[in-house]
């Protein structure tokens, strides 16, 4: 008779009480550490990779709500209302993950065995996903122009309410500075620094330690702040996420008010007014597996890890949460569904809890790997990242770079998941498909409860990009338009997403932007094509009049470095760029991999943005450029040093004024 079984037999009969014994049982057996697979996004290489998704609440099992301290639950719903189904029970569950985990260790562990190189490496990484082309000479292809005067517009970007440059407006995402116009708190040195930014200058408050977490960032929510970070006990084998929940009320003496630590890496954060949503993957379990060395065959080596894999328990699968000294089991397992054989496999967790009440928690989970998460303001997607095929069942291959890469079997197919979400809820309402590779969080975006996606080439397309359109149809996504043949063997660099405009930008020689027409989204169409040598990282949006360029390119002086340049895009047909600034070569912009580091004052017409130049040492600046008359007027001020340049922020105020956070200070920017 197992653990789990004799646990069992010590509760009386009825309902199971599923996660009680499980939490007695985890008090008997610490938890295995994770390992977490993070496939690395390659052209030509497969990444195939899905999850299913299940309804369900954190089970109290004794705390519940009007209990001091611990873990709360919400009370039961059904979250779970499309095509995939939870598990029955924790044996159904256990017995896929261990079905499942003997199908994927090797003779050397998860993703063990030799390495094999893996051609056609094109650089598809996740710092390279928003760009557009910049370069000093650009020509322009035109296509036929629409017949409808109304042509579509690129938007205004502004911050967040909290100062934060965001993918999606009414979404706040977690950063190192936040401000509600008369507090600012800044994350430093694993410090909570709090401001005041009311009077004629910045007033240090208060500094108080968040303990646990590192390389938190921090979401604002009224009075509260919400840290959110690695946990400090968690290593690279062992992924753990920390939220420290800390009360403003006293802005001179801010308090640490909860605790909450998961075993579980974090894959995005996201706010909704009062509503906190976190994504978390906990990875494959650490095993002691052995390896073909010695008197030990290559054959021996893989029955022995499969007995390994055939002898966990749930617990070794599902992923824990801890508050005040109360550990328990996140999710039950009647709330993770089974995916198919077919897909990756991999434990995910959706966490919802107001930014008060940390611990009173709403979680959904589903047993596969995703890897993009996409919050508008009422919905979530989460999307799987398809590889190029042809690579069958390697388990352990080495990328261009040299990095070892795992992926499972060929699919050239990524998977779609739709949440509507209320408060702190998400409801699983539909499920898609679509042939092509989603490279990231940025290739996705929804607009009047249509899904609009950029996919890339993979075995079960031709050797081009697509726009591709989905609607709900009951609980389905399905296609509902698209446009083939964007940048024919190139790579999408990135995507920007308007209501009824896309840019696409694919490199392979030469960089084309192209407009695409989505007033039809049944029937997108290509307006115009962009080409210019180089590339670029950043795109920004001004208006329905101008569009900021972020990027690199040639100098003219024979050499290489960040640029930014100002575009004309009152006709979108007809992209013309007005202005360049050359910063020269061992510059680079920031923004290309953190938008955060990049700041538009509409009603000044400036834009801040962070560089760094590397010489022997890393010296970081701010750049302010004036829009005047069609031109850029730019002024360089050097600001920091070393690893504190990525933590420069020019953070507006609701006044006019801007805050410039370095390292060490917090103060007023005179923007000439």
């Amino acid at each position: 008779m197992t653990d789990l079984e004799n646990l069992w037999d010590d509760y009386p009969t009825g309902k199971a009480p599923v996660t009680s014994i499980l939490a007695a049982a985890a008090g008997e057996q610490r938890r295995r550490r994770r390992v977490l697979l993070r496939p690395l996004l390659t052209a030509g290489v497969v990444t195939g990779l899905a999850g299913a998704f299940v309804a369900g609440t954190l089970v109290d099992g004794g705390s519940g709500p009007g209990s001091p301290g611990g873990i709360q639950a919400l009370p039961q719903r059904v979250a779970f209302q499309a095509d995939l189904e939870p598990a029955k029970s924790c044996d159904d569950l256990l017995a896929t993950y261990r079905k499942r985990g003997k199908e994927l260790v090797s003779a050397w562990g998860w993703g063990g065995g030799p390495y094999y190189y893996a051609d056609g490496y094109d650089g598809l990484l996740e710092g390279a996903r928003r760009t557009m082309p910049l370069s000093e000479q650009a020509s322009v292809e035109d296509f036929t122009k629409s017949a409808n005067d109304r042509a579509p517009r690129t938007d205004r970007v502004t911050n967040s309410d909290t100062g934060t440059n965001v993918q999606e407006a009414g979404v706040d995402e977690p950063d190192s500075v936040k401000t509600d116009g008369r507090l600012l708190v800044t994350v430093r040195d694993d410090d909570l620094v709090t401001y005041d930014v009311s009077g004629s200058s910045t007033e240090k408050l208060s500094s108080i330690p968040l303990t646990g977490v590192e390389d938190a960032e921090v979401l604002l929510s009224g009075d509260t702040v919400v840290a959110v970070g690695r946990d400090d006990e968690s290593d690279d084998e062992d992924p753990g996420t920390r939220v420290l929940t800390v009360s403003l009320a006293d802005p001179s003496a801010p308090e640490v008010t909860d605790d909450v630590t998961y075993d579980a890496g974090l894959m995005s954060a996201r706010q909704h007014g009062e509503a906190i949503r976190v994504v978390l993957e906990s990875g494959l379990p650490q095993l002691d597996f052995v390896e073909p060395r010695g008197k030990v065959t290559e054959r021996e080596a893989l029955k022995r890890n499969r007995e390994l894999v055939a002898k966990t328990t749930i617990e070794d699968w599902l992923p824990t949460v801890t508050a005040d000294g109360d550990s328990k089991q996140l999710l039950d397992c009647t709330n993770v569904a089974v995916p198919s054989d077919d897909l990756l496999l991999d434990t995910t967790s959706i966490v919802g809890f107001d930014a008060g009440s940390p611990a009173k928690l709403d979680a959904i989970g589903l047993a596969g790997h995703t890897g993009i998460a996409y919050e508008s303001v009422d919905h979530l997607y989460l999307a799987t990242q398809a590889g190029g095929g042809g690579w069958g069942d390697c388990i352990r291959c080495l990328d261009g770079v040299g990095s070892p890469v795992v992926r499972g079997p060929a699919s050239g197919t990524s998977y779609l998941f739709e949440f509507e979400l209320e408060g702190t809820a998400a409801t699983h309402v539909a499920s898609g498909e679509v042939e092509g590779s989603i490279a990231d969080r940025w290739s996705v975006d929804e607009a009047d409860g249509v899904l609009r996606v950029a996919v890339g080439p993979t075995s079960e397309t031709g050797s081009f990009n697509s726009v591709i359109t989905l609607q709900r149809q009951g609980k389905e996504l399905v296609e509902h338009g698209r446009l083939d043949r964007l940048g024919v063997n190139e790579d999408i660099k990135s995507v920007r997403w308007f209501d009824d405009l896309a840019v696409l930008v694919t490199f392979r020689r030469v960089d084309p932007m192209y407009a695409i027409d989505l007033s039809d989204t049944a029937k997108p169409r290509l307006l115009g094509k962009l080409k210019v040598p180089g590339f670029s990282t950043y795109l920004h949006p001004l208006g329905s009049w101008r569009m900021i360029g972020l990027g690199e390119g040639p100098d003219g002086k024979g050499g290489w470095g960040a640029q930014i340049g100002l575009f004309d895009v009152r006709d979108v047909s007809r992209v013309k760029r007005l202005d360049v600034h050359d910063y020269g070569r061992s510059f680079r912009a920031l923004a290309g991999a953190d938008p955060r580091a990049f700041t538009w004052l509409p009603d000044e017409r400036t834009v801040i943005t962070v560089l760094d130049r590397s010489a022997r040492t890393r010296v970081g600046f701010v750049s302010v450029v004036h829009l005047v008359d069609g031109k850029l007027q730019q002024r360089l001020v050097q600001v920091e040093y070393g690893a504190d340049v990525d933590d420069v922020r020019a953070v507006p105020l609701p006044d006019g004024r801007v805050v410039l956070v370095t390292g060490d200070k917090a103060q007023f920017f005179e923007l000439s």
